[in-house]
């Protein structure tokens, strides 16, 4: 029998016998069941049984603009009346992802004091955005002549997307186990947070320069004319919403720029308004040769990705041409016109309404909140951040930074504990962190709320966390 055709038949079983879900233990899921959510509404989602919760997690870093935007509802109607659908290949095209483009460049132009970028392929995810990235690396080294040239270095912790190339260039060995990744001609460099990663007694001014020479040291080894590109995100998101030590950016690119690799900045998590910046490159006086956009371009109303190119890649790919032929690369969605106008009807509202602006005065706000009602927690290590995006990293001892066993899950039992008070905030996979990365929308009296919610659940294991960290 079609147990979907039974009334009385539970959502959650529904769901466990239906579903495959992507990034979740199957055994814990069969036992624990879904999370479902059913409605949301600027900050806030209810859940299918009309639980409040305070999403500070904006679904997967990624509805900037808060839920339930009846605009882009008409902008999405507008296309399937219009033109439900057309592609890009051979040169087609279509007014609103024309449109996108061209807002997405001023962007870059007006707001990031990055001209020089010049050219938008569109896409569906960050994931085939790093993948298009990573084949566009190895055909502008082709066309100029130099076939040895395909290495990419990566960082550790660093997070670029879950596709075959995307997830080799990720950092975390989770997303690597049982996968046969990372691919061969992907190097990982260190991971580049002091708080966890330095040595005792190590200055951040030391520490980043052991980061750099490490970096120079695998260029020397491999040698510069075998390295395509370096890959970074201006804020390491999925690995712990880890910074840059001090001067990290400032030492590298000129590394990169004078052995011919080229810099592609990873801005799916920190675009459009994360860091209280329009784009993490401006913020950060980034020079990218490739941006990597995706999540808040629509605040994921609808799935659009995009690789911005600079002008110096596009220049070799024109010249070329002629003699390549057509870019054989594509996707069926590639500037679908649904996301041209939900991504300009998106952009438009926050423009309006200064939500970078917003995010740039009560992100600083939810932060201190957070420091002031976590920080004293003394399993709390740190609690850190910019812009409206943040968390709290959890340590065993906080004199000695003594680590908790990572099978404890100590940072899934607070998040499982917010759930419950009301608060998602997301247990990330590479250390022992809860991040927090709410709408933009955000007001100071939501960000108190929040923080109260996930001050009493940190409190709730408290007692929990004090037998682990003697264990």
């Amino acid at each position: 029998m079609d147990k979907s055709s039974i009334p009385n038949y539970p959502l959650e079983d529904l769901d466990r016998e239906t579903l495959f879900h992507p990034n979740t233990s199957i055994a814990d899921h069969l036992k624990k069941g879904p999370f479902i959510a059913a409605q949301g509404k600027g900050v806030r989602i209810i859940d299918h049984k009309g639980k409040d919760i305070i999403d500070c997690s904006a679904g997967l870093w990624c509805v900037n603009i808060g839920y339930g935007r009846k605009e882009l509802g008409e902008a999405a109607k507008k296309s399937v009346n219009e033109l439900a659908y057309y592609h890009l290949f051979g040169g087609a095209s279509n007014e609103p992802i024309i449109r996108l483009a061209e807002r997405v460049l001023q962007l870059f132009h007006n707001k990031a004091n990055a001209p020089h970028l010049s050219k938008v392929f569109f896409g569906c995810s960050g994931s085939d955005a790093n993948d298009t990235n990573y084949k566009l690396a190895r055909y502008y080294n082709n066309l100029r002549g130099l076939p040895k040239k395909k290495k990419f270095i990566s960082r550790l912790g660093g997070y670029h997307g879950l596709t075959y190339a995307a997830a080799s260039l990720t950092g975390i060995p989770a997303y690597h186990k049982a996968w046969d990744l990372p691919m061969e001609g992907v190097i990982h460099t260190s991971c580049p947070h002091y708080y966890r990663f330095s040595n005792p007694g190590e200055s951040e001014d030391a520490f980043c320069t052991r980061m750099i020479a490490e970096i120079e040291g695998i260029i020397a080894r491999e040698g510069a004319d075998t390295i395509a590109a370096f890959i970074a995100e201006p804020i390491m998101g999925t690995g712990g919403v880890l910074m840059p030590p001090k001067g990290y950016f400032e030492k590298l690119q000129p590394i990169l720029a004078k052995h011919d690799i080229l810099f592609i900045v990873d801005e799916v998590i920190t675009g459009f308004g994360r860091t209280g910046h329009w784009f993490a490159t401006g913020g950060m006086n980034l020079k990218p040769d490739i941006v990597t956009l995706a999540k808040g371009i629509t605040s994921a109303y609808f799935p659009v990705s995009a690789s911005v190119i600079s002008e110096k890649i596009w220049n070799v790919l024109k010249d070329e041409s002629p003699n390549y032929g057509p870019v054989m690369h594509g996707f069926t969605y590639s500037g679908h016109p649904m996301g041209g106008n939900i991504g300009l009807a998106n952009l438009r509202i926050m423009e309006d309404e200064r939500m970078v602006e917003n995010g740039a005065e009560v992100g600083p706000y939810l932060l201190k909140a957070l420091r002031e009602r976590i920080g004293g927690n003394p399993y709390v290590g740190d609690v850190r951040g910019t812009g409206m995006i943040m968390a709290a990293e959890f340590v065993a001892d906080k004199t000695t930074r003594r680590l908790f066993d990572p099978k404890s899950g100590v940072h899934r039992m607070v998040s499982a504990k917010a759930l419950e008070m009301g608060l998602l905030s997301r247990a990330l996979p590479f250390i022992e962190v809860c991040s927090f990365s709410p709408p933009l929308i955000m007001t100071r009296a939501e960000a108190d709320e929040a923080v109260g919610r996930f001050g009493r659940a940190l409190d709730a294991v408290t007692p929990e966390l004090e037998r682990l960290a003697g264990a």
